[in-house]
């Protein structure tokens, strides 16, 4: 698993959001963004995590970010996470795991003394040329836009 870390710049990508819209790293040039990857839409965890994106969105667009959320659910999973708690941002249904391979967030687990593949919650934060800023390996769910405005 290779996780891109600060100063890499990011491979171009294109995904598909919860309408089946194609996405690319190219429609957010020029601007900042951030990349927040969970494991699995609709679980206690994740939607602590996007929900407080949510409540800080506003704050977080007033300093000049984008986001992008990005998990290996279907993007009828991701349109039903995204409805039910009305993010205003896109969520990738990133289910042949590209995005995942390049930003190098899926790999060995282990939970409960069992270990598999999975998704590593992980949120990187992008400059305008498309370079990594800064990497948050240990998210708090609950307070994460916080760990972002530092």
């Amino acid at each position: 698993m290779n996780t891109l870390i600060v100063g890499d710049k990011v491979p171009y990508f294109t995904s598909k959001d919860q309408d089946g819209n194609a996405v690319s790293l190219s429609d957010f040039a020029g601007k900042k963004l951030i990349v927040f990857f969970y494991p699995k839409a609709s679980t206690p965890g994740c939607t602590a995590e996007a929900c407080n994106l949510r409540d800080n969105y506003t704050e977080l667009q007033s300093q000049g970010f984008e986001l992008l959320g990005v998990s290996a659910d279907s993007e009828k999973r991701q349109a039903n996470f995204r409805n039910k708690y009305k993010f205003p941002f896109p969520l990738l249904a990133d289910e042949d795991r590209t995005v995942l391979n390049i930003f190098g967030v899926w790999g060995p687990k282990k939970f409960m003394g069992r270990e598999y593949d999975g998704i590593h919650r992980k949120t990187f934060v992008i400059n305008e040329e498309g370079i990594v800023l800064k990497v948050i390996d240990k998210v708090k769910t609950r307070d994460h836009a916080a760990q972002l405005m530092d």
